[in-house]
C-alpha cells in the first residue's frame, strides 16, 4: 500500500508553530515510511482566504524544507463536493434544517436545564413538505445536516490507542450552511477519498470529529484512513499557549534568525520520550520518529528551549555551511573568525556584533590606565597567530604582577569592550596589532 498523508492549512493567516507541528508529524511519518504528502489548501472560505497567505504558506514550508509531492486547492473542487452532497441527499443522509442560531441556542439551553445533553433533536426530519415550503416562503434557507447512525465508531489510534466514539451523543453535524457554503467536514472527507489519503495525523482536538468523518467515509463508499491524534501545545509553564507564542509565525522565527532545523528539531521532540536536541537533517528526525514515543500529556513549547537548540545547531556548523549566510549578514571575516565566535552565538545575526568587535570601531573599557600602558609596552609586533595571546599575557603578567581575573579581565575589556566572549587566543589575531595598540591606549578603534 502506498502511504499518503496530507497537510491542509487554510490560507486565512500565516503558518504558526502549532500548524508546523502538525505538518511535521505528517512529513516525518511519510519520509520514514517512504510515503507522500499532499499539500491541500483549504480555501473554501472564499471571503477570508487570500492568495497572499497561500503563497506565504508555500514559502514557509519551503524554508522549513518540507516539500510536498502533490498540491490541491479546495476552491477548485466544488463540483466534487456538490456530487458528494447529492449522493448523501439521495441516500437520505443529508437533510435540510431550518432553525435559526437563536432557536438552536434556546434548544440547547432547555436541554441543559432539564439535564439532557445539548444534542440536536432532529426536529427538521419531522417537517412535512408543506411545512418546509412555508418556511422557505418566509425567506428561510436550509442548512444541511448529516444524519448520524447513532452507533459506535471504533478505531485504533496511532497515538492514543483504541478509541470509541458514540455518535448517539453527538448532534447531526451541519455540512452545508444556509448560503450554500461547505463547512470543513464534507470537503475534507471527499478530498481524502479522491486523493487516496491513507493516514490522517492531526491534533487531539479532532478526535470527536473522527467518529463523524468515519461515518461520512462509509456513506460515500470510501476507504477509512488510519487516524493519529497527538496532544496539543502548551506553554513552558504547562498552561495554554499565550496568544503571542501560540501565534508565533514561521516568518517571525526566520526573521529573528532561527534555523529551519531548529524549529523542526524542537517541534518534533517536545512531547515525546526523546531528549530535545538539535538534528541537522529531516532524514535524521524521520529515522527517530515513532508514534509510540508521543506522550499523552500536552507538549511544552518553551522559547528558551528553542534558543538552546538553535545555539547547539550553530555550534555544529562548519564555515562552509554558513559562509554565504555570513556574507549576507555583512560579517564574513573568514573561517578563523567563524571558528572563534560560533560557540558564543545563539542566533546567526549575532555574528554582526562580533564582526564589529573585531573590526571596530569600539569604545575600549580602560579600568586601570597604568595597567593598560604597561600592556602596550609589551604588545607583540607584526602578524599575530594562535600562540600570540599566551605570549602577550605572560609578558603582561611578568611586567605587572597581575594574574588570573585581574590579568585577563582588563585586557578583554580594553580589547573588546566586553566582559565576556570568545576565547581571546582566537580573537586576538583577528583584532591585530594596530587596533590592539589603539584600544589599549583608550582610543576608539
Amino acid at each position: 500500500m502506498s502511504i499518503r498523508l496530507r497537510f491542509a492549512p487554510s490560507p486565512t493567516g500565516r503558518l504558526h508553530v502549532g500548524n508546523v507541528r502538525t505538518a511535521l508529524m505528517n512529513w516525518l511519518f511519510a519520509v520514514k515510511e517512504g510515503g507522500q504528502v499532499l499539500l491541500r489548501i483549504d480555501d473554501t472560505d472564499l471571503a477570508r482566504s487570500t492568495k497572499a497567505f497561500e503563497q506565504s504558506i508555500e514559502d514557509d514550508l519551503r524554508w522549513l524544507g518540507l516539500n510536498w509531492h502533490e498540491r490541491a486547492n479546495q476552491s477548485a473542487r466544488f463540483e466534487a463536493y456538490e456530487a458528494a452532497a447529492a449522493k448523501l441527499k439521495a441516500a437520505g443522509l443529508l437533510y435540510p434544517a431550518y432553525e435559526t442560531e437563536d432557536e438552536l441556542d434556546r434548544k440547547r439551553k432547555i436541554a441543559q436545564a432539564t439535564g439532557k445533553p445539548p444534542v440536536y433533536d432532529r426536529a427538521a426530519l419531522k417537517l412535512t413538505d408543506a411545512e418546509r415550503a412555508k418556511l422557505e416562503a418566509e425567506g428561510r434557507m436550509p442548512h444541511w445536516r448529516f444524519k448520524l447512525s447513532g452507533g459506535r465508531k471504533d478505531w485504533v489510534d496511532l497515538v492514543r490507542g483504541p478509541q470509541s466514539i458514540d455518535t448517539a451523543s453527538l448532534s447531526d453535524p451541519v455540512l452545508i450552511r444556509e448560503d450554500g457554503a461547505f463547512l470543513y467536514t464534507l470537503p475534507s472527507v471527499v478530498d481524502d477519498i479522491d486523493f487516496k489519503i491513507t493516514h490522517i495525523v492531526r491534533g487531539e482536538d479532532h478526535v470527536t470529529n473522527s467518529g463523524v468523518q468515519i461515518e461520512i467515509f462509509e456513506a460515500l463508499g470510501g476507504a477509512v484512513p488510519a487516524f493519529g491524534h497527538f496532544p496539543l501545545l502548551v506553554g513552558a509553564d504547562g498552561n495554554a499557549l499565550s496568544k503571542r507564542i501560540g501565534s508565533l509565525g514561521v516568518g517571525d522565527l526566520a526573521a529573528e534568525g532561527y534555523e529551519p532545523m531548529t524549529v523542526l528539531s524542537h517541534l518534533s521532540k517536545i512531547g515525546t520520550s526523546d531528549p530535545v536536541e538539535a538534528r541537522t537533517t529531516i532524514a535524521q528526525l524521520a529515522a527517530e520518529f515513532d508514534f509510540a514515543k508521543i506522550g499523552r500529556a500536552p507538549a511544552r513549547f518553551d522559547p528558551e528551549d528553542l534558543k538552546r537548540v538553535n545555539a547547539a545547531l550553530l555550534h555544529q556548523y562548519d564555515y562552509a555551511t554558513v559562509k554565504d549566510r555570513l556574507a549576507k549578514e555583512g560579517a564574513d571575516k573568514g573561517e578563523a573568525f567563524w571558528n572563534a565566535i560560533r560557540a558564543n552565538i545563539t542566533l546567526l545575526p549575532e555574528v554582526k556584533a562580533w564582526a564589529h568587535v573585531v573590526d571596530g570601531p569600539i569604545e575600549p573599557v580602560i579600568a586601570d590606565a597604568a595597567f593598560a600602558a604597561a600592556a602596550i609596552e609589551v604588545l607583540p609586533k607584526g602578524t599575530y597567530d594562535a600562540s600570540t595571546w599566551q605570549a602577550f599575557t605572560n609578558a603582561v603578567k611578568e611586567k605587572t604582577g597581575a594574574k588570573g581575573k585581574a590579568l585577563f579581565m582588563p585586557l578583554r575589556q580594553a580589547l573588546t569592550g566586553r566582559e565576556h566572549g570568545p576565547e581571546m587566543a582566537a580573537l586576538f589575531p583577528l583584532i591585530g596589532e594596530e587596533r590592539a595598540r589603539k584600544r589599549l591606549s583608550g582610543q576608539a578603534a
